[in-house]
């Protein structure tokens, strides 16, 4: 019975030993396994903090070029379909930039921030409203002179059409923030070129005379007596006539050219040229920035010419079209001319400040 108890002693704390042991071991086991989830946890939270660092970078710089794109087109006090004002219309041609929606499964640091992103969409979205509702007008207006708008979005866009730094120049950062952005981005190009291409229209009498001796297209020559055609528009005048620039630009050509005698050619960006020829003398020289009225030459009667007249032609890429079309713009046209002369001016200032 003594062996029998000591034999039972034995085994209990045998069992006890080993017991003791294999708790020990599970425990150790479970420690290690709660360091690893906290290891686990630890570096997604890093990874969290710093997905949330580059949101937030990236919606500072989203903030950045709209707070630009505002101020430079609409003025900085003047927030498009902003509190207190109606949303313009979008233009039907344009398709409409939906925001996103916010999940709700993120975590609350993560809303916020798509709150904000939310709300820079749906910004985005009132400006691209707004620009297409200038544009379209524009775009009547440079339609009504007889040019073709998506003609002139096409050729500035691949490069053609004049001295013009568009917004696409900008490293295309409209793509690189999203689709609502690169959306605006194009709409602000089209509605700035076609902006652009009415300033450049000219819209003056390059003379204050009454009488136009000859029209634009095929005429009799007047010395030959051949049919030619005649690429522009005459105004007879007594010599020494004050030539007034029609359009604002630059003076690009002083000098004789063949036929023309004495020449004038001024620059108006967009592919547009205006050339003053027969003169009897200059009061400008090239590279001079002139406005609309300003002299720049007087009538004459030098190179191919029967009499004291002044020839006028506008050349669009190098192309004679008829200046009649300019010249005689009815007032609506003119109106959306003079808009977008000052809104022209305004960005000019705005990008020449920065």
């Amino acid at each position: 019975m003594i062996g029998g108890l000591v034999l039972v002693a034995w085994a209990g704390i045998t069992a006890a030993v080993f017991i003791n042991q294999l708790l020990t071991a599970n425990e150790r086991a479970e420690v290690a396994a709660q360091q690893a989830a906290a290891a686990a946890s630890e570096a997604r939270i890093a990874q969290y903090r710093d997905r949330v660092g580059e949101i937030a970078a990236d919606l500072d710089e989203r903030q950045a070029q709209l707070e630009d794109w505002q101020r430079s087109y609409f003025g900085a006090d003047a927030v498009p379909g902003g509190a207190g004002e109606a949303a313009p219309q979008a233009d039907a041609a344009q398709p409409a930039v939906e925001t996103s929606a916010i999940d709700p499964r993120l975590p609350p640091e993560a809303q916020i921030l798509a709150r904000i992103a939310a709300r820079q969409e749906a910004l985005s979205a009132r400006l691209l409203a707004a620009v297409n509702e200038r544009a379209a007008k524009a775009e009547t207006a440079v339609a009504a002179l007889g040019l073709d708008p998506k003609t002139l979005v096409r050729n500035a866009a691949s490069g053609r059409g004049g001295p013009f730094i568009p917004v696409r120049d900008r490293d295309a950062r409209g793509k690189a923030l999203g689709p609502a952005f690169a959306a605006l981005e194009g709409a602000l190009f089209r509605m700035e070129v076609l902006e652009r291409t009415l300033v450049a229209a000219p819209s003056g009498n390059p003379a204050n005379v009454l009488m136009m001796s000859s029209g634009f297209g095929h005429r009799r020559d007047p010395f030959t007596g051949a049919s030619a055609m005649h690429a522009g528009l005459d105004f007879r005048g007594p010599v020494g006539t004050p030539i007034l620039a029609a359009a604002p630009g630059r003076v690009s050509f002083v000098g004789r050219k063949a036929g023309y005698g004495n020449v004038i050619e001024v620059d108006h960006g967009q592919g547009m040229m205006t050339r003053y020829a027969h003169l009897s003398g200059f009061t400008t020289k090239v590279g001079t920035q002139v406005t609309a009225g300003q002299q720049i030459a007087k009538m004459g009667s030098t190179g191919r010419s029967t009499g004291s007249h002044l020839h006028f032609e506008v050349r669009l890429n190098g192309v004679a079209v008829n200046p009649r079309r300019f010249l005689e713009a009815k007032a609506d046209v003119l109106e959306v001319k003079n808009d977008a002369r000052q809104r022209v001016g305004a960005l000019a200032a705005h990008r020449g400040a920065r």
